[in-house]
């Protein structure tokens, strides 16, 4: 077992997975404080409903990738290194800046759903948020699983899952406070590393295919000390992208994007109001 892939595909999840269960909790405490517990079964029917269609659809891309060999296996890689790493970054930022407004404007669609009777928005407001976190769930974890096994990374993945119901369970149910904004931000720390590998690893499977210019093959060559195949150095590489030898672009891209990434991630701004939830 890669317990680096293993790592990977729990964090992933348990993020994803926290968000969507966030929204979800927020629609039935909103339908219980207006007294509407008999929407419950629409709410949680459309959120399981949306959890089997993203776990069929990662089936499906599987089972499509499986059957894929050589240079369209190698670009299938790449692409989706790339997509992933985009995605993974653009939904750090956007929960970063964002959190601020959904709870109001969730509470505000529920209550204005109730009001005018259109039980059909009580249905695709959980569904929407599950898909959402679902299909960018699949992403992450074909990304991970083409450097491991498809059970590290479901064991990883279920784990992630029943804690994130469990946390949101605490909160909604249990009237317990975390401190989500800094549970948020230190999650998104480790994801932006792994997003930093994923980069690297895109790159490095379109220099493969000479798609992108390789300048210098190896920069440097750190292998004899940690190992990228072996013990810390294989754990590194599942978790964070490590590679013992890169070339000279799959170095530069990895430090400038986690220098650009970490200087607006931190700059000074207001505190978000997720700490609310």
């Amino acid at each position: 077992m890669n317990e680096g892939s293993l790592i990977a595909t729990f964090l992933i999840v348990f993020r994803e997975a926290l968000e969507a269960s966030l929204v979800v909790g927020i629609i039935m405490t909103v339908l219980a404080r207006l007294k509407q517990n008999r929407l419950f079964p629409l709410v949680l029917g459309s959120s399981l409903l949306a959890v089997l269609v993203s776990f069929f659809a990662g089936m499906g891309l599987m089972m499509l990738t499986a059957k894929l060999r050589g240079q369209a296996e190698e670009l299938l890689e790449g692409g989706v290194a790339f997509a992933a790493c985009g995605v993974l970054t653009y939904m750090i930022f956007w929960m970063d800046s964002q959190a601020r407004k959904i709870k109001p404007e969730v509470e505000m669609k529920v209550e204005q759903a109730v009001r005018t009777g259109e039980l059909i928005a009580i249905i695709v407001l959980p569904f929407l948020a599950v898909i959402r976190e679902g299909a960018e769930t699949v992403l992450f974890l074909k990304a991970v699983a083409s450097q491991d096994s498809l059970w590290v990374s479901a064991a990883g993945g279920v784990a992630g899952l029943l804690l994130a119901v469990f946390v949101a369970c605490l909160i909604f149910v249990g009237g317990k406070r975390f401190p989500l904004k800094h549970l948020f931000r230190v999650s998104g720390i480790f994801l932006l590393l792994m997003a930093a590998g994923l980069l690297a690893q895109g790159i490095h499977a379109f220099q493969e295919l000479e798609i992108l210019p390789i300048f210098i093959p190896h920069v440097w060559d750190i292998n004899p000390i940690i190992n990228e195949k072996q013990g810390l150095g294989a754990f590194l590489k599942s978790l964070f992208g490590y590679n013992g030898n890169p070339s000279l672009l799959e170095a530069v891209a990895y430090f400038f994007y986690l220098a650009g990434i970490f200087r607006v991630l931190f700059r000074p701004k207001t505190s978000s109001a997720i700490q609310s939830l």
